[in-house]
């Protein structure tokens, strides 16, 4: 019989680390994964030896990137494996560890993110099927076009959508682990260089280097190995689909997402009205106003509005990226989405300090992965 996460074992983050997400250096993957994984043993206050399963997310470092880095914390024979999911690795990396616990096959795992700038050797170019479209859009025409469709359709001036990429960095220049911590005007954004159509540079995220690590434990682990139970944030729901035909459509990863918060918001038993955090794919500028609406955070056309209203802001209902989101926190991708995973422990855990949204006690992580994958997980502090 089909399970939800929520019906099997209780699943808590009681551990998350970080190192900073940055422009490329000369610092070898393993330093950046090792640093996260540390931070997160000793913020969950066990030990290596504690932890059963690992999964590491990572799209650009190639094969067998886990051995090399674990392997400094010491060859205990845990399980391991590397997940590969486009810009959706490290939230896959999370999802798999939920449920080796979830499933009662560990008591600990781990999530780590790590990759470094690399050649992109995607697979749809190797099936040597022809193409029936014959080219390829790159990402930020594609997003720069949605933009454009945007603001014909609603009204919304290309200076709402810029918004995002204000609000965004304002979040993360008080992130120490953001690539880009500088708040910037409206004017700076709006100045360009332009990437493509309305879209500025400030508009489109960096992607750089960087690591994320979460630690994930049963109730038996938290009770076993004297866990602070206070810290230990519940995930109530792990969703991963991928895309269908959608017919009549505007936009498919919009449809996507549509699809795959509303099955979290089932499985976790909530609405969207109790949403306090939300950590989104927001690239491109656009990308937020779209996700928030599928979201059913606002009304279809109102995202603009909504954005500009403060409402989305540290403080308002709902705080959207407050990290600083990819925009400003960076987009590493194999990290990403392990590190929005950490974001929302630590804001619902209240040790976000200047960037804490008051009272949340319920946050959303959402990512897509190339537009074919979308991946979701609630978390709730527990009363």
């Amino acid at each position: 019989m089909k399970k939800t996460l929520r019906q099997m074992r209780p699943v808590y983050v009681a551990g998350i680390g970080l190192h900073r997400y940055q422009r490329m250096s000369d610092t070898p993957y393993v330093t950046l994964g090792l640093t996260a994984i540390r931070e997160a043993i000793a913020d969950a206050k066990i030990e290596w030896r504690n932890v059963e399963s690992g999964y590491t997310g990572t799209a650009f470092i190639g094969m067998a990137a886990s051995r090399p880095m674990l392997r400094h914390l010491g060859a205990t024979g845990i399980a391991i494996a590397q997940v590969e999911n486009a810009s959706a690795s490290g939230s896959t990396a999370v999802r798999q560890a939920c449920l080796d616990v979830a499933s009662g096959l560990t008591d600990v795992s781990l999530a780590v993110g790590v990759d470094k700038p690399g050649p992109i050797a995607g697979a749809p170019g190797k099936t040597n099927i022809h193409d029936l479209v014959g080219r390829r859009v790159v990402p930020f025409t594609h997003f720069a076009l949605l933009a454009n469709e945007y603001m014909n359709r609603y009204g919304a001036t290309a200076e709402e959508v810029a918004m995002v990429a204000v609000k965004n960095n304002r979040n993360g220049a008080n992130n120490p682990y953001a690539q880009r911590q500088k708040a910037v005007t409206l004017d700076e954004v709006l100045a360009g260089p332009p990437i493509s159509g309305s879209l500025t540079r400030l508009q489109c995220c960096p992607v750089g280097e960087g690591a994320a690590a979460v630690i994930v434990v049963s109730d038996d682990a938290i009770d076993k190995l004297g866990i602070d139970r206070s810290r230990a944030i519940r995930v109530t729901a792990s969703v991963s689909r991928s895309e269908r035909v959608y017919r009549g459509a505007k936009n498919f990863d919009a449809e996507l997402t549509r699809e795959t918060v509303a099955q979290a918001y089932d499985e976790a038993q909530i609405s969207p009205q109790e949403l306090d955090v939300v950590e989104l794919h927001d690239a491109f500028t656009i990308e937020e106003l779209l996700y928030v609406e599928a979201m059913g955070l606002c009304g279809e056309g109102e995202g603009a509005r909504m954005i500009t209203s403060g409402a989305v802001d540290i403080g308002g209902k709902c705080a959207i990226s407050a990290s600083g989101g990819l925009l400003a926190m960076g987009h590493p991708i194999g990290p990403t989405g392990t590190g929005q995973v950490a974001e929302i422990a630590r804001q619902l855990r209240g040790e976000a300090g200047v960037r804490q949204q008051p009272n949340a006690r319920t946050g959303l992580a959402h990512m897509v992965g190339v537009g074919a994958v979308c991946v979701v997980h609630v978390l709730q502090k527990d009363s």
